[in-house]
């Protein structure tokens, strides 16, 4: 079986120690932006600074809007 720059399976099938599989070649780029950055603990600390990071801004948001709704004439 030849190798090729898209997804490939190689099986031997009297040796199943021997099972090469090559899914990087196969998947888009999104893809694999995805499983990088939204899987696994580097997804949860992704995760984590957007929500923080949504927080503060709807806080300021908030502070301004207040403040220019609530000052005295």
């Amino acid at each position: 079986m030849e190798s090729n720059s898209e997804g490939s399976v190689r099986y031997d099938r009297w040796n199943e120690d021997n099972i090469t599989m090559n899914v990087e070649g196969s998947q888009t780029t999104r893809m694999r932006l995805y499983n990088r950055f939204c899987v696994g603990s580097t997804g949860i600390m992704v995760k984590t600074a957007g929500a923080l990071a949504a927080l503060a801004s709807i806080y300021i948001i908030g502070y301004v809007t207040g403040y220019y709704i609530h000052r005295c004439p």
